[in-house]
Formats: structure tokens, sequence, C-alpha cells
């Protein structure tokens, strides 16, 4: 079968696509610009891949061998509901879905159990935590997780392996797609305001994910704010924040000893393995990808781009930059404009330890033509203390600022979700020591 997939570069498909052609499928995909995913998928073995997404692009695909499914992320829908794409698989007869069908009949036809790590923030964290402790047991393991992991592929498909351990968004309600074995759910907080315009039926979403799961791990916090009591599910598993097992784990960041927590205790779970050993396996974690990954010498690079996931990443900084006597210096590209127009009033405090913030203009994608761009100056004035940020923009400036601030030593630490042309990629150009 010939799985072509749309999207190709984003972090949800590029796995899959890795997954299918390790399954044994034939594989090939487009996405309308390329990137740093795009390069790994290259060298991982999917070759067949085109930048852009034409009517004539997909066209010759089909030519050089007949697509049989066309998978395609939600973005593509979203923003044109005609897509050249999907108008030709629809002329073609081609078989046309999001990832999680596919996602279900591969696990339909392995027998895979679905392990899914879900939250508005943590997940990916946590799903390569997972997967770490599996292969440090050397237990077999499949998995898609997303963010390149240096201990494994982005997607791995395993033919021995029991479990398969599933990054489960919840973004056009994906997640509710799937009955998971285990649910792990590592941070609630109301995100992805077009699909869930308001915080119940965001809540409700996370409720029956819930309710759809054999065994789910959460901490109280996230039980109390979603509602839940002891009639959602029979088989709920509630860990105390204040757990003193968080503490016992040798990791930068509370957020990632709690990430940490949740990923042992489900692991714990699933191989009997003893809490401590786990613990033990879990203070050698690497990291991920894009989570205060080291960019040059005091520079890195983190995915936070909500309050939520930048008061975790600053946890992480502030520790690395106060071992080291270090002035913390951020700075900040916002995830689409069509979030900042729900979330600005939670800013607030959390840049709270840095000593100064450069501002750049928000990371479009997916946008409402409708709605006005809100730019850095509006953004920053909802911060408890606007005087700490500055707007800035990705050029020849901000580049010699940056190079200051590493040239006096300081920590700096770009915070960004894009994924093409964004602040991530900007600085790896700018300073990455291998470009």
């Amino acid at each position: 079968m010939h799985i072509y997939f749309s999207g190709i570069g984003g972090t949800a498909i590029g796995p899959l696509a890795l997954i299918a052609r390790q399954a044994g499928y034939s594989v090939s995909g487009s996405d309308k610009q390329s990137s740093q995913y795009i390069d790994y998928l290259r060298a991982h073995g999917v070759a067949d891949i085109t930048i852009g997404q034409s009517y004539d692009d997909i066209a010759a695909a089909h030519e050089r061998q007949p697509i049989d499914w066309f998978v395609y992320t939600a973005a593509l829908p979203l923003e044109n509901p005609h897509a050249p794409e999907l108008e030709f698989c629809k002329e073609h007869g081609i078989k046309t879905s999001m990832r999680d069908e596919l996602l279900n009949e591969i696990l339909k036809d392995t027998k895979l159990k679905l392990i899914a790590i879900a939250g508005t923030h943590g997940k990916t964290t946590t799903t390569a935590m997972v997967i770490w402790l599996f292969k440090k047991l050397g237990l077999p393991i499949s998995y898609s997780v997303g963010a390149k992991i240096s201990f494994g592929d982005m997607g791995e498909y395993t033919p021995d392996s029991k479990y398969f351990v599933y990054e489960a968004d919840e973004f056009m309600r994906n997640f509710l797609n799937f009955e998971p074995f285990i649910s792990l759910i590592s941070g609630v907080s109301w995100d992805h305001h077009e699909i869930f315009p308001t915080r119940e039926e965001y809540q409700q979403a996370f409720r029956d994910f819930i309710n759809q799961s054999q065994t789910t791990v959460l901490w109280q916090d996230d039980y109390d704010y979603l509602g839940l009591d002891d009639g959602v599910t029979s088989k709920l598993l509630v860990q105390d924040s204040d757990n003193p097992g968080v503490a016992g784990i040798d990791l930068k960041g509370l957020y990632n000893r709690r990430d940490a927590w949740l990923a042992i205790q489900a692991v714990h779970i699933l191989t009997e393995k003893p809490v401590e050993d786990l613990t033990a396996l879990m203070d050698a974690f690497p990291g991920s990808n894009r989570r205060m990954e080291r960019i040059a010498p005091n520079l890195y690079s983190d995915y936070a781009h909500t309050p939520e996931k930048i008061r975790g990443a600053m946890s992480v900084a502030l520790e690395m930059a106060a071992e080291n006597g270090q002035d913390l210096v951020v700075v900040y590209e916002p995830l689409t404009n069509r979030r900042q127009h729900y979330m600005m009033n939670d800013y607030k405090d959390c840049f709270a330890g840095a000593t100064q913030v450069y501002w750049v203009p928000s990371y479009l994608a997916r946008e409402d033509p409708e709605q006005r761009i809100i730019p850095p100056t509006e953004l920053i004035s909802h911060l408890s203390d606007p005087s700490l940020a500055a707007p800035a923009f990705l050029d020849d400036d901000l580049q010699r600022t940056i190079a200051a601030h590493l040239q006096k030593g300081d920590m700096v630490v770009g915070m960004t979700g894009g994924g093409g042309g964004s602040l991530d990629e900007w600085l790896r150009a700018n300073f990455g020591e291998n470009e």
C-alpha cells in the first residue's frame, strides 16, 4: 500500500510516516515548506518528499506510484477546505483521512496496546520519558513522539513490542479517536480556542478521553480542574502533586520532575519494575529536541509557547542559570496570533526571574484572517512588569544583541513553537555550531 502524507514535516505526521515505512508500507509526502524535520525524514529513509502542495505536485506523485491512502494534517482543510491535494484525491477516488484513522489501523493489525500521553503542556517530554524507560529496561517498544530524540527515531515500529506509546494531541479532538490501554495526563489548561470556544468544552474533551481509557494517571490538581469524580472512571490513579517521589528525581526543573514521575508511575504499572529502579534510570534522561536543547555554548532552544509551557521552561532554565551563576535572557516568539487573543491576559509573571526578554512577532499558522494581528508591544503590556521585555525582530540587530549577551556569559533561551522559518531555525542558522 502506498500512503501519501500531506504536511509530512509536521511533528505529528512525520513520525507516523516513519512508522508506516518501518511497518512495510510505501511512503511519500508533501509539505508547503522545507524544514529541519523534512531533512530528518529524508535522512531516515523517507526520500520521496515534495516541497509544494499543488494539484500538479500530487498528480506527479500519483503517476510515479499510485496513491492508495492520503493522510493529511489538520491544518490542511482549515487553511483551505478545497485544497488541491484533497480535490485531486476526491476526483481519483483515493481514500483520505487524518492521521488517527491510519494509526488505529496499524494498532488493530499489530494488536499493540496503546499508551497515550495527553495534556496541554508536557506531553512531548512525558512521551519521550516513557520511551526512554522502556528502552533502558531493554523492552521492545513502538512509539510516536513529536520531537527528535537522541535515543531513537521520532517514530518507530518494533514487530515484537507489546505497547505503542503515542503523544495524543487534543487539537481537532484527535485524541478522542482512541481507546488507550493506559493514558497519562501531563497537565491541563484551556488551549486551541478555535476548536474549543469555551473552557468547559475543552475540559469535557479531556473527561471524554479519560472515560475512553482503561486506566489514567494524572495529578490531583488536574483531577480537580476537570471536575472529575468517582463516577467518571473506576480505574483512575491520581498522583499527589506534593509527592516526595518528585523531589527525589535528579532532573532540572520542577515541571520536568513532575512529568518524570508520571512516566515512572505508568511504566511501573505496566512492567512491575520497582519505582526506585525506574527513578534511577530516569535521572539519566537526556531530554529531547527543542526542550532546553543546546544550540551553542550558553544558547538554548525550547518549545515553550503558552504561559504554562513558559513557566515550565523557566523552571528548568533558572535552575541551570543559577547553577552556573548566570543571568537568564529570553527571546520569545508566540505561536500563532489567534492564540494571543485568548491568552494574552495570562502572561503576567511567566517570565519572572529573567533579566531581559526580547519579544518578536508571533509565528503565524492556521490564522483567522478576520483577527487583528497583535503586535509585541501590546502583548508585553500584559506582563506584570512590562519593563522586563522589549520588542524585537529576527534581524541583524537581534543577532548582535544575542551575541553580546553570549559574550558577556549570559544564558540565552529562545522560546518558540513554530516550524520552518521560526525563531528556532533562525537561531540555528545564525548561531548553530554545525551551521
